[in-house]
C-alpha cells in the first residue's frame, strides 16, 4: 500500500497543487444573486487553471469593488513617484485622505512603487494609524494597501509588514466580511514569502484566530474560503510537520475543515476546495498518532462518503466543471488515511461498500480529460484493496461486475495500468475463488498482453499475478500454455536479468513446465 507523501513524480510523491495569483472580486451585499454566482464562477474558473498549473507558491489579490481587472498603467518611475507624493499627503490630515489611499492601493500594484514605499520612514507607522482609525473607509483602504503588499513578488516586503499582523489579526475576529476577508487573505499572502512571517504569526496566535474565524462565521462562505486559503498556505511551510500540524489537530479546525466539505449549491465548490487541500495538507504530512487523530475526527468517513456521492453523480452523467479539484485533494485524503487505518477499524471507518464503484466511475471519468486524476483515483483503489485491508471491497468489485472495466485499462501508460495491475494482485491475493473467478472474466488473455509490454515494472506485477493464477487452480497453466503464453515466459527468462528473470525461470520450472 502507498503513501503520497510529497511531489507526485513517482507513485511515493506527491502534487502539491496551489493557487497562483489567483484574483477575484468578493461578492457583495449589494448584489443581485445572479452577479454573485457568475462572479464565483469567474473564480472557480480561475481555480482550475491555476490548480492545472501545479504552482505551489500561492497568492490571491482581491480588487476594489470598482474595478474588474487589475490594472497598472503608470510607468516604473512614476509609479515610485506617486507613492511618495501620496505617502506625504496622508501623513497629513484632509479631506481628501480616503482618495489618496486608494490611490495608494492602486500605485502599490506596481511592484517598484511597493520597495519604494517600504523603504519611506514610518511608512508602516501611517497604515498602522489609518487602520486603527475612526473612518471605516479609511480602514477598509488602508487593509487594501496591505494587501496589495503582500502580494508583491519582492521577497524583503513581508517582513516589512510584520507591524501589522497582530492588528490583521485582531481584526478577523469582527468589522464587514470585506475587510476581513481582505485581513485574511493578506496574511495568507504574507505566509510563503518567510519563515520570520509564518514564525511570528504562529507566535502571534494565527492558528487560534483562524479557528475562532471559522467558528464565527462558518455559515459565511467567502470568509470560510478565505480562512480555508490561508490555512494551506500556513501547512505548505517545510516546518509544518513539527511546529503547525500539531497545534491544528489540537484544535477544532480538524472538525470545522470537515464540515465544510460538502458543496453549497448556490455559492459553489471554493468553499469545499479550499478546506478539502487543508486536510491534504494534514494527511500527507502526518505521522501515525496524528493519522489517529484525523480517523478519530471522522476525516476518513466523511471524505470517502464524499467521494461516494461525487463518484454517484458523475457516473449518471453529470460531471460539474471545476468537480476536479474538489475530487483531487479528498483522493490524497482517502489515500493517505488508509494508510493509517487500523485493519479492524476498516468497515467501521469506510462503511460504504459504492466506494470502489465510486472510484472506477471517477476514473473512467477522468481517464482521458485528467489522466493524471485517474492514475490518483487507481492509487486510492490499491489502498483499499491492499492485503491488510478487508477482503469486502474486493469482493465488491466482483460482485458489481467491475473487474471487466479495470482489465480494460492494462494497456494504458501513465502509470495507470501499474496500479490497476496492483488492484488485480490485491484481489487475487485474498481468495482462491477470487483467481477463479478473475480467470473466467479475462485476466489471464490480458496478462499475455502485458508480459509483452516494455514497462519492467508491469512485466513483473504481471508475473506475480500469473503466479497467484497458476497457484489458485492447476489448469491455469495448462490455458495459458495454449495460449502461447510459454514463449512469453521463456523469452522473459533469456532476456531479461535480475528478480525479473529468477521469476521467469521460477515459474517456468515449479508451474509450467512441471
Amino acid at each position: 500500500m502507498f503513501k503520497i507523501q510529497l511531489n507526485y513524480l513517482s507513485l511515493t510523491k506527491k502534487i502539491m497543487w496551489r493557487l497562483n495569483k489567483v484574483r477575484h472580486k468578493a461578492g457583495r451585499h449589494g448584489d443581485s444573486s445572479e452577479q454573485f454566482r457568475s462572479k464565483r464562477r469567474e473564480q472557480e474558473n480561475a481555480l482550475r487553471q491555476a490548480r492545472r498549473d501545479r504552482q505551489l507558491v500561492s497568492k490571491r489579490l482581491l480588487l476594489n469593488d470598482d474595478e474588474e481587472h487589475p490594472e497598472v498603467t503608470m510607468e516604473t518611475n512614476s509609479a515610485g513617484q506617486d507613492v511618495v507624493s501620496l505617502f506625504l499627503k496622508l501623513q497629513h490630515s484632509g479631506p481628501e485622505k480616503e482618495a489618496d489611499l486608494k490611490a495608494l492601493s492602486k500605485a502599490l500594484r506596481d511592484p517598484s512603487a511597493q520597495l519604494t514605499f517600504i523603504k519611506q520612514g514610518k511608512s508602516m507607522h501611517l497604515l498602522v494609524g489609518l487602520l486603527t482609525g475612526s473612518n471605516a473607509q479609511c480602514r477598509l483602504q488602508a487593509v487594501q494597501c496591505l494587501h496589495e503588499l503582500s502580494h508583491s513578488p519582492h521577497a524583503t516586503v513581508a517582513p516589512a509588514c510584520l507591524p501589522v499582523t497582530p492588528y490583521l489579526l485582531t481584526y478577523l475576529s469582527g468589522q464587514s466580511t470585506r475587510f476581513t476577508e481582505l485581513c485574511l487573505y493578506t496574511l495568507g499572502n504574507l505566509c510563503p514569502d518567510s519563515d520570520v512571517v509564518t514564525e511570528k504569526l504562529l507566535a502571534q496566535g494565527i492558528i487560534p484566530a483562524l479557528t475562532s474565524c471559522l467558528e464565527n462565521q462558518r455559515h459565511n462562505l467567502a470568509l470560510v474560503e478565505a480562512v480555508g486559503f490561508t490555512l494551506s498556505q500556513l501547512l505548505q511551510n517545510r516546518d509544518a510537520a513539527e511546529k503547525i500540524i500539531p497545534t491544528v489537530l489540537a484544535s477544532s479546525l480538524p472538525s470545522l475543515l470537515l464540515s465544510v466539505l460538502t458543496p453549497d449549491p448556490q455559492f459553489g465548490l471554493a468553499p469545499a476546495i479550499e478546506c478539502a487541500w487543508c486536510l491534504h495538507y494534514l494527511t500527507s504530512r502526518q505521522s501515525a498518532v496524528d493519522g489517529r487523530v484525523l480517523l478519530c475526527h471522522g476525516a476518513l468517513l466523511q471524505c470517502s462518503s464524499l467521494l461516494v456521492s461525487i463518484g454517484g453523480v458523475v457516473a449518471d452523467g453529470k460531471k460539474e466543471e471545476g468537480m476536479e479539484l474538489l475530487i483531487c485533494p479528498l483522493l490524497r485524503c482517502v489515500g493517505n488515511l488508509l494508510s493509517s487505518c487500523p485493519v479492524d477499524d476498516l468497515i467501521a471507518q469506510v462503511d460504504d461498500v459504492r466506494l470502489p464503484a465510486a472510484l472506477c466511475a471517477l476514473l473512467q471519468a477522468y481517464l482521458h480529460t485528467q489522466p493524471a486524476l485517474a492514475r490518483e483515483t487507481a492509487w486510492v483503489l490499491n489502498n483499499l484493496t491492499a492485503p491488510a485491508h478487508s477482503i469486502e471491497f474486493c469482493s465488491a468489485l466482483l460482485t458489481l461486475n467491475l473487474v471487466p472495466g479495470l482489465i480494460q485499462l492494462l494497456p494504458f501508460s501513465q502509470g495507470i495500468n501499474t496500479m490497476i495491475l496492483r488492484v488485480l494482485a490485491n484481489i487475487a491475493h485474498k481468495k482462491k475463488e477470487f483467481c477463479v473467478q478473475l480467470i473466467q472474466l479475462g485476466l489471464l488473455s490480458a496478462l499475455c498482453a502485458t508480459l509483452k509490454m516494455a514497462d519492467p515494472e508491469m512485466v513483473t506485477l504481471s508475473l506475480d499475478v500469473l503466479f497467484m493464477l497458476v497457484t489458485s487452480c492447476p489448469q491455469v497453466a495448462e490455458e495459458f500454455v495454449k495460449q502461447g503464453g510459454l514463449s512469453l515466459i521463456e523469452a522473459i527468462q533469456y532476456n531479461s536479468e535480475g528478480e525479473m528473470r529468477r521469476r521467469a525461470a521460477y515459474l517456468l520450472e515449479h508451474k509450467l513446465l512441471s
